[in-house]
């Protein structure tokens, strides 16, 4: 479908029967993070971009969706000064009142509350709301007075990396989230799980058939799996939580009682296959009538790791109002080129300004910008630094390169990676590549708008989908990337250029010295490049008609909702 289709197909579900039961019973959206405004620090990455870009789609569409996350005090990210010849966290805690959340409240009119237990006591947990034109999202906090002082402290961090306070806060995320849409008498019809991190949730939906349909724990678990799908969004380790079955039991035991189960069987329902590991990706993969992937490449590879749980694809998309800078009838030759000018000259600001690189508007800007880890490959254009600068330097074809994006503050390969990579591009190559710090989602914006090429080095199976790339091409600037994630599904002939996942660096290098630089050099006599621009145009209308947040959605609403 065009995305003119994808909008009258909402017009026509929007008039039929199971609209009508959305209305009644909505669909609740569980994820630990959403990218919701550049104030509000409740993301880290792509997990919450997406989950913030289907919260607007929905507000969009008019879908009928109540969604659940925690609120971080402190956000992702703090600031690292060095203190004594050390570096040192200096974390700013932002009240949540502060960046315009409201609380919820329940039907006296007061802060509503729900009590969680965790380990051997229970912990108060209280629900912000972020609202807009008919959706809203309850970000769920446990810095109430009445909570233990350490208690206080679950929801200040996103991702923390202490097991401990992880696990409790996906507690409050599942459990005190179920539990909170009940005390506000929201009562939904379907629960989507974005990722494993709100499992828990599963267990609250036993409790309630249980008590329900008066019927035992191994009944109760068959009636809540009906009511669950899950997103899978990664095929790492990393991105799949895990922890101890001691630690499991031990924060799960008065809850167990709670359920009237021994805690093993809790326990069990996550433990991955013939080990003491549990897995919040195994509960929820157990407890959930649907999953599926995020790409159709991933999907595939999914299947090889997990054999006896299929994924249905739907491939991400973006929300378009959101991440459209170019937003003006570009169709007049010479007009996309010129609005993209504009834009370009908004980040070149930005890098003279933060790294003191002093630009043309004219050169040819590459951009890298995302979670720097070792299987995206940022050091791949640099394998051979030396040809890459010679290139670069050409003064009749110049090429800028600027990287930008962070690591975990835990992942200690991901720091050894960026620390490499701020070498390279400020020694030796600083006069044509620079880092730009403070990677966010108004960096992000600019970043996708400003360059003229978004490069895209994953190995090739292990990018489950990667919207960066969809963003960027939306608006003109056209993708250069291994054949990972959505681009596998995408047909790049005059839109962008595909890199051999096996001679990457090389690769890279021939086809900017013998295409990308002498497409882009190739003027009219009013200084557009002609071909150019119509790649560009031919990027932007690829991603508005096939990886659009609507078309997203109405695949959830075909292949997991219904």
């Amino acid at each position: 479908m065009t995305h003119d289709e994808e909008l009258r197909w909402f017009e026509g579900f929007n008039a039929t029967l199971p609209y009508k039961r959305f209305e009644e019973r909505p669909i609740a959206y569980f994820c630990a993070e959403y990218a919701l405004a550049e104030n509000i620090k409740t993301y880290s990455g792509g997990l919450g971009v997406l989950a913030g870009d289907l919260v607007r789609e929905a507000q969009d569409r008019k879908l009928p969706l109540v969604a659940v996350g925690l609120y971080y005090h402190e956000g992702y990210v703090c600031d690292v000064k060095m203190s004594e010849g050390k570096p040192v966290e200096f974390c700013v805690s932002t009240p949540p009142a502060s960046v315009g959340l409201e609380p919820a409240l329940d039907g006296k009119g007061e802060p509503a509350r729900v009590r969680v237990p965790i380990q051997d006591h229970e912990v108060l947990v209280q629900a912000w709301m972020w609202r807009k034109d008919g959706v809203t999202v309850y970000l769920l906090d446990t810095d109430i007075e009445g909570n233990e002082p350490k208690d206080r402290m679950i929801t200040n961090r996103l991702y923390v990396a202490d097991k401990e306070t992880r696990f409790k806060q996906e507690m409050v995320l599942g459990i005190g989230g179920l539990r909170m849409l009940e005390m506000l008498e929201i009562h939904p019809s379907v629960y989507h799980l974005n990722e494993g991190h709100s499992a828990f949730l599963t267990l609250e939906l036993i409790q309630h058939q249980m008590k329900e349909r008066r019927i035992g724990f191994d009944e109760a678990k068959q009636f809540a799996r009906r009511r669950t799908v899950l997103t899978n969004h990664t095929l790492l380790p990393a991105g799949n939580e895990t922890y101890s079955n001691d630690l499991a039991a031990l924060q799960l035991a008065r809850y167990a009682d709670e359920l009237g189960v021994p805690v093993a069987e809790v326990v069990k329902l996550g433990l991955v296959q013939e080990s003491s590991v549990f897995s919040m990706t195994m509960l929820a993969f157990r407890m959930s009538a649907i999953i599926n992937s995020v790409s159709r490449l991933h999907a595939k590879k999914a299947k090889e790791i997990w054999t006896d749980h299929p994924m249905v694809a739907v491939t991400n998309g973006v929300h378009l109002p959101t991440w459209d800078r170019v937003a003006t009838d570009v169709s007049a030759e010479g007009s996309f080129w010129k609005r993209h000018q504009e834009l370009k000259g908004e980040l070149l600001l930005k890098i003279r300004e933060k790294t003191g690189r002093s630009w043309g508007s004219e050169e040819l800007l590459i951009g890298w910008a995302r979670r720097t880890v070792k299987y995206k490959r940022p050091l791949a254009i640099l394998e051979d630094a030396k040809r890459f600068a010679a290139i670069a330097r050409n003064a009749d074809r110049p090429v800028r390169l600027v990287f930008s994006g962070h690591p975990h503050p835990s992942d200690e390969d991901g720091l050894k990676l960026l620390a490499s990579l701020r070498e390279i591009v400020d020694g030796e190559i600083s006069d044509v590549a620079a880092y730009l710090p403070g990677y966010d989602l108004d960096g992000a914006k600019q970043l996708v708008s400003g360059c003229d090429i978004w490069l895209n080095t994953p190995v090739v199976g292990f990018e489950a989908c990667g919207t960066s790339g969809m963003k960027a091409a939306l608006n003109g600037v056209l993708p250069f990337s291994t054949k990972d994630g959505w681009v596998a599904e995408a047909e790049l002939f005059k839109v962008g250029w595909l890199l051999d996942n096996d001679r990457i660096g090389t690769e890279a290098l021939d086809l900017i010295e013998k295409e990308i630089a002498p497409t882009y050099y190739a003027r009219t006599s009013e200084g557009v490049p002609a071909p150019w621009e119509e790649y560009m145009r031919n990027a932007r209308d690829m991603v508005s008609n096939q990886f659009s947040a609507t078309r997203m959605l109405r695949e959830y609403i075909e292949m997991l909702y219904s």
